[in-house]
């Protein structure tokens, strides 16, 4: 018998996921039947991420050093390098600019108070960081040995150790031809295992799934649905139409074949909440579905997974505004202004430092004089709402990818005056 196609297995995972999950909210965390499925999810789940970031940083080594080395001997490096950092620049400011539309607009928190929050800020302890030192954390984080970046895994600084080497490979010219050789079919042979772990992804996003939507807190929800509601509809909005908006003036592809092809990457983004873990993915999909060449792909990507964070951008965004409606400040048109930098500013440095996200953001809510203790309220939600802007952190690097080919393809083609 015949199995259904790769994309419709992993369709089907995330419903049955999402039902699995929905039943066993229903039945409660202490029924039998919940306490054993979450278990044998938790192992499904875990072994599929896990198989994720074993080949994680061979992919991104390979990947950008190939990539570099292949674009230098087509003297192309220079375009793809400034339009890919003006495209996730660019993307980024669209997002920020969303979110602080969108939170003055509905004003989420307006009718919400602080005194019901108290035991869960009582409980939280925000780890602060003044901007000075989150930028020398952040420079000092990224030149680091590559064999401890290697082994634990620390992908910004793998990332530039493979910038310098995919560049010394140029520079070295023939005489490195036998290493450049060795990193490419390292990354066939790299690409060929992430064929293998596709073929669990089904069951893999499946338990992610049961996990995700049996814990979540009803309750919580329904306290804070206003501001679920306002971040959801912005970053649905930047999803579904400011990015396929971008794609078609500029590559003139459809949306819906941009989805077809994306399809994988995008649910075990959704999945797992990790850029980086879906990346070997992303890589697959960019690469063989979407027909973005492998140098472009390969540079872009692995960039893009730690730099180009549309959706968390936009959340910091939206949840410096919330706090401020929550306790009663009205943020001036300057103030505003500080938290669309800031936040841009954390949303690109976050992989660089532990508990990014926990830290950025109080780094926000620092920029403007609000109580970092509020992001405990955040937390209950704060997974759910994860997912969908890790969703649109990837869609944005697979987009980026495919308007830096066209970009790039096209200059290339242009006759010299």
């Amino acid at each position: 018998m015949k199995l259904p196609s790769l994309n419709i297995q992993i369709l089907l995972g995330t419903t049955l996921g999402v039902a699995i999950g929905l039943y066993f909210n229903e039945l409660g965390a202490d029924h039998t039947v919940v306490k054993s499925g979450l278990y044998a999810s938790g192992l499904v789940g875990t072994l599929f991420i896990d198989l994720l970031k074993m080949i994680l940083i061979p992919l991104v080594l390979c990947s950008i050093s190939v990539g570099i080395a292949n674009l230098r001997q087509h003297q192309q490096m220079h375009r793809v390098w400034v339009s890919a950092m003006l495209f996730f620049v660019t993307t980024m400011m669209i997002a920020i600019s969303l979110a602080l539309i969108a939170g003055n607009y509905f004003k989420p928190g307006s009718g919400l108070q602080m005194t019901m929050f108290e035991n869960a800020m009582q409980n939280f302890e925000a780890k602060q960081l003044p901007l000075p030192e989150f930028f020398a954390q952040f420079l000092h984080g990224l030149f680091i040995n590559p064999f401890t970046a290697l082994a634990q895994n620390n992908v910004l600084a793998v990332v530039m150790f493979a910038l310098i080497l995919g560049i010394t490979l140029v520079m070295g010219g023939e005489r490195f031809k036998q290493t450049r050789t060795l990193l490419e079919e390292a990354l066939d042979v790299t690409m060929l295992i992430v064929g293998w772990i596709m073929r669990l992804a089904p069951f893999g996003i499946m338990a992610l799934l049961i996990k995700l939507v049996a814990a979540q807190d009803v309750v919580m929800l329904g306290i804070l649905a206003k501001f679920v509601a306002v971040v959801v509809g912005t970053t649905l909005l930047h999803g579904m139409v400011v990015l396929p908006l971008i794609l078609y003036l500029f590559t003139r592809k459809s949306p819906l074949w941009f989805f077809r092809g994306a399809r994988e990457a995008l649910l075990t983004a959704f999945a797992t909440s990790s850029s980086a873990a879906t990346l070997p993915i992303t890589m697959r999909c960019t690469t063989q579905h979407l027909h973005v060449k492998p140098e472009i792909a390969g540079f872009v990507l692995p960039l893009g997974a730690t730099v180009n964070m549309d959706g968390t951008a936009l959340y910091e965004a939206a949840a410096a505004l919330f706090v401020a409606n929550l306790v009663g400040i009205e943020l001036s048109f300057v103030q505003q202004l500080v938290v669309f930098f800031i936040a841009m500013i954390a949303a690109m440095g976050a992989p660089g430092i532990p508990s990014a996200g926990m830290v950025t953001m109080v780094m926000v809510l620092q920029s403007v004089g609000l109580p970092a203790e509020a992001i405990a309220i955040l937390l209950p939600i704060d997974r759910l709402l994860d997912t969908l802007r890790t969703t649109v952190n990837v869609e944005g690097d697979m987009v980026g990818s495919l308007v830096v080919q066209k970009l790039t393809l096209h200059n290339a083609n242009k006759p010299a005056n």
